[in-house]
């Protein structure tokens, strides 16, 4: 198994960017400990760890948006990932956009820069 040194992160974890496999896009980040490092390793599917619900989480296990693993870089420190993916469903953001980085700063206001993929009440329940 290939280490990466979580001990650098007071938490234990550490940041994992996300990028579409063809096109390049930076569809999300998120967080890796080890145990989700692991997973993500063994299955070929991205698995992070939720700070908000504080468990392992499989990226699209809700909404069937999946991760597929194509090819996993590695920063010189050990402490940072970049997971290039296929992206199931065309959308990572649970917001229902293809990327979590759909908006830009336009002056002092945010411009939403994006298409909506799916409605987020219909696959979660709520907004």
């Amino acid at each position: 198994m290939i280490q990466l040194d979580f001990a650098k992160s007071k938490d234990g974890l550490l940041p994992a960017i996300v990028q579409d496999y063809l096109s390049g896009d930076v569809l999300m980040l998120a967080y890796i400990n080890q145990e989700s490092w692991e997973k993500t390793l063994q299955t070929g599917k991205a698995h992070f760890w939720s700070r908000s619900r504080h468990m392992l989480w499989l990226k699209g296990e809700t909404s069937g948006h999946v991760q597929l693993i194509r090819e996993v870089l590695v920063d010189c420190d050990q402490d940072t990932v970049v997971f290039k993916v296929d992206q199931l469903g065309g959308a990572a953001c649970h917001k229902g956009y293809g990327s979590c980085f759909y908006r830009r700063v336009t002056d002092d206001s945010l411009t939403i820069i994006g298409e909506k993929v799916f409605d987020p009440s219909a696959v979660y329940g709520k907004k």
